[in-house]
Parts: C-alpha cells; structure tokens; sequence
C-alpha cells in the first residue's frame, strides 16, 4: 500500500503548475472586469482577488471531501481518473479560449451578486481538481491555500492588467491553462502506465 502512495504522490512543481492552470479562468475574466474599471480602483481589485481567491480554494476542498468518500473504491484508478478529469478541464478552457477570442467586451459596473456568480463560476473546474486531488497522495491543505493564494494573485494583477491593456489577453490566459492542465494530466497518466 505504501507503494502505491508513493507512486501517487504530487510533486510541490506539479501543485503550482496545476494552481495556476486553474486560476487562469479567474485570471480572464479578471482582466475583462479590470478592463471596464478606471485606473487606481484598488478597492475593486482587491475585492474581486479575494472572492476569486476564496472560491477557487473552497471548490478543491469540496471536490476532495466528495472523492475522498469514494477514495478505497477508485485507488487502483486513481492517476487516469486524475488524467481524465485534468483534461476535461484542461480542454474546456482551450475550447473556452477559442470561443470567447473574437468577443466583444460588454462594461457593466460591477455588482455583489454578479461578483460572487463570478467567482463560483470559474471556480466550478477546481471541484473537479480537488476529486482528483482525493485519489493521489496529497496534503489538501497546503494545495488549497496554494490554490487560494495563487488565483488572488493572479486575479488582482489581471485587473490591474485589464484596466491598462484592456481585454485583449483574456483568451490567451484562458488557453495557456488549458494547454498546461491537458500537459500536466497527460504527466500523471503516463507515470500510471508506466507503473
């Protein structure tokens, strides 16, 4: 058994990679909402960071809590069930990303409730992440507040990028972490079959 733990096991490096795919759909639409917003409006800014970096923490953990019930039954599967459900998310952003890339940007002033939709919304895909966080060998709460602090991160500074540069890198952030959650699943599925 404690091989197959160890065989599990998720690498720091592979934890960032896999925090910073996620943060990319909070990173977009951070950048459209800063984009809208006139310059030096921290407020907002910090506001909009920390819902996108509450939610996209909390989702991981829901999603452990619901797989770590089923863990005993899917362990034997547990890398190419991470693999499936990284893709899946991986190739959601992509197709996301291609979508939204000729849009035109829509500057509404921004709402609690609008926020909060927001900030479920692209958090919705680490719900998945985080069931597939309960079948490898991972301390949940170091990877959430990674999760947490790296999407606050991110999300703040798309603002501030979105309010200089506007919108226009929006679909590039989206398709960035697709490309790397696809890569990263692509890792984990093939050290199962290799094992």
């Amino acid at each position: 058994m404690r091989r197959l733990s160890r065989r599990n096991e998720m690498s720091l490096t592979e934890i960032v990679i896999i925090a910073g795919s996620l943060s990319m759909d909070a990173l977009a639409v951070a950048i459209c909402k800063g984009a809208c917003m006139r310059a030096g409006n921290w407020r907002e800014s910090l506001l909009i960071a920390v819902a996108f970096g509450f939610f996209q923490a909390l989702m991981p953990l829901i999603g452990w809590v619901l797989g770590s019930g089923v863990h005993q039954h899917i362990n034997a599967y547990g890398r190419l069930i991470a693999f499936i459900l990284l893709a899946i998310i991986g190739l959601k952003l992509i197709l996301d990303a291609v979508r939204e890339g000729a849009g035109e940007l829509e500057c509404k002033p921004l709402r609690l409730m609008e926020l909060l939709i927001l900030a479920i919304a692209t958090s919705i895909d680490a719900m998945a992440a985080g069931f597939a966080f309960a079948v490898l060998d991972i301390n949940i709460w170091f990877a959430i507040l990674l999760i947490g602090a790296i999407t606050f991160v991110m999300s703040y500074l798309g603002t501030l990028a979105g309010c200089r540069f506007g919108a226009k890198y929006q679909s590039k952030a989206q398709l960035i972490g697709g490309v790397a959650l696809v890569l990263m699943g692509l890792r984990i599925l093939f050290g199962h079959l290799s094992a």
